[in-house]
């Protein structure tokens, strides 16, 4: 899913993702940033993520304002 983030707040790892799609809201879970490139958010990034089983957004990664797609290798 794509989405951008609303808040974030970097002393307590809190922050809201909005779902691009449907503007549905969605919070950080713990961790969202392990193992991706982000050390810190900011408000209106553009992020994709999955949702964990509690419904919070997670394994977040760099968004784009366009997909790109799959490059055509000739």
């Amino acid at each position: 899913m794509q989405g951008v983030i609303k808040s974030y707040d970097p002393g307590t790892g809190d922050g809201v993702v909005i779902r691009e799609a449907d503007l549905a809201e969605f919070d950080l879970a713990d961790g969202a940033l392990d193992g991706s490139i982000f050390r810190m958010l900011r408000q209106g990034q553009r992020v994709v993520f999955d949702l964990d089983a509690e419904g919070r957004a997670a394994g977040l990664s760099l968004g784009s304002e366009i997909d790109m797609g799959t490059p055509d290798i000739s």
